[in-house]
This record gives structure tokens, C-alpha cells and sequence, in this order.
């Protein structure tokens, strides 16, 4: 059984509600407030599951009743009820610890799934504003950079591939080695040629055994 404390200033909407909650079998009615403090009061000595809160309320309104609770009945989650559909309104209700928002225009069984709903962990906004944050979010995901990578063409990507493997080779050598398109040796030279020259043959940036002057002699002779 889920206990609720109401808090409303309006007593047509307030008769209204409690005739609602009191028609649920699972939900008990505890309290009734119509002002502020009196909620405040309510909810420490009752401790309900769920305090119905009115956002604009005479001597306390909503927002400063829940600063009052807040450290004194965590147990308690708080619906704020309201006639703003305001997203600064929504906002500062959420952020002041409210589980749910629920307009007075909306469904008459929206108070019912809201209490179900923040009663079982959960949080809950009239349809209408959670349609409103969907879309917000749909059109926020819309408008968002894409990802660097998703934008380059396919010739792109095989170059930016080849230049990570060119830097990966140089960096295993200690060298700048060039890079070829067809497999990493010079034209003409397949890729098991190339891969045979790079691991077993001498390295191309190491000048050939012998006496450096070989070349010079043979030069003069002729």
C-alpha cells in the first residue's frame, strides 16, 4: 500500500484528486494540505511514500517546501503539480529533488500513474512534456557533429590506413621509410618480395659491405 499526503491550495482540485486517489485500492490517502507549511508538517510526522505537491502554494511554495523536507523525510518522493508547462519551471522542480511533473489539465489517471510510477523508483512527466523531451533529444542527436571518421570517402580512409602502417614500420626501424600504395616495396616488387627484402635482406638505408672506395676505383679504371 502506497501512503500519499496532498498538498493544494484549490479545494475544487484538491476534492477533486482526492476523490481519484481514495478510488485506487493500492493507494492510501494519508493527509491533506492547503498551504505550505502545513505540508511541511504533514510529511514529518506522517512520512508518506509520496507527497502531491502544488508548485504555487501560499506561504511556502512547492520549490521551498521541498528545500524544507528534503533532509528530513528522503524517503518521501515528491510529485510537483502544477498549471506550467514551463521547461524552466520542469527544470527547477527536477533539480530540486522532484521525481515527477504532472499538469492539472492532463489525463485524470496521469496523478495516478505518476504515484505508481515515483513510488516504484521511477521518474514521470505528463505526456506532454516527455513528447517534449523527446524531441528535444531527437532534434539535439540530429544536429550533432558526426564522427571525423564517418565523413571520409573510402580512398580516405585507405589512405589515412597506409599512413598508420607507414608509421608503425618507421617507428619498429628508427628510420623514415617510404610507403607504397601496393604493399610496402617499390614498384614491380611483390608484396612477398617485399616483406622477404624487409625482414631477411640488408636494410636500404645501410650503405653495402666493403671498401666505400670500390665504387671510386672502378670509376677511375674505366
Amino acid at each position: 500500500m502506497t501512503t500519499v499526503v496532498l498538498a493544494d491550495d484549490h479545494a475544487v482540485v484538491r476534492v477533486g484528486m482526492v476523490a481519484l486517489l481514495r478510488a485506487e485500492p493500492d493507494l492510501r490517502l494519508v493527509g491533506e494540505a492547503i498551504d505550505g507549511l502545513e505540508a511541511v508538517d504533514l510529511v514529518q510526522r506522517l512520512k508518506p511514500d509520496v507527497l502531491v505537491l502544488d508548485l504555487m502554494m501560499p506561504g511556502l511554495n512547492g520549490l521551498e517546501v521541498m528545500r524544507r523536507i528534503g533532509p528530513q523525510a528522503l524517503e518521501t518522493r515528491v510529485i510537483m503539480l502544477s498549471s506550467y508547462d514551463r521547461e524552466d519551471y520542469v527544470l527547477e522542480a527536477l533539480r530540486s529533488g522532484a521525481s515527477g511533473y504532472v499538469l492539472k489539465d492532463s489525463c485524470v489517471k496521469d496523478l495516478v500513474r505518476a504515484v505508481r510510477e515515483v513510488a516504484a523508483g521511477r521518474r514521470y512527466l505528463s505526456r506532454s512534456l516527455s513528447q517534449r523531451a523527446i524531441d528535444a533529444y531527437v532534434q539535439k542527436a540530429a544536429t550533432a557533429a558526426p564522427d571525423a571518421y564517418e565523413t571520409l570517402t573510402d580512398r580516405e580512409r585507405e589512405v589515412l590506413h597506409l599512413t598508420r602502417r607507414g608509421s608503425f614500420q618507421c617507428r619498429r626501424r628508427g628510420a623514415v621509410v617510404p610507403q607504397f600504395a601496393h604493399g610496402g616495396g617499390p614498384p614491380g616488387q611483390s608484396d612477398a618480395q617485399a616483406r622477404t627484402a624487409d625482414s631477411d635482406g640488408p636494410d636500404p638505408l645501410r650503405p653495402p659491405a666493403g671498401d666505400p672506395s670500390d665504387g671510386l676505383k672502378g670509376k677511375g679504371a674505366s
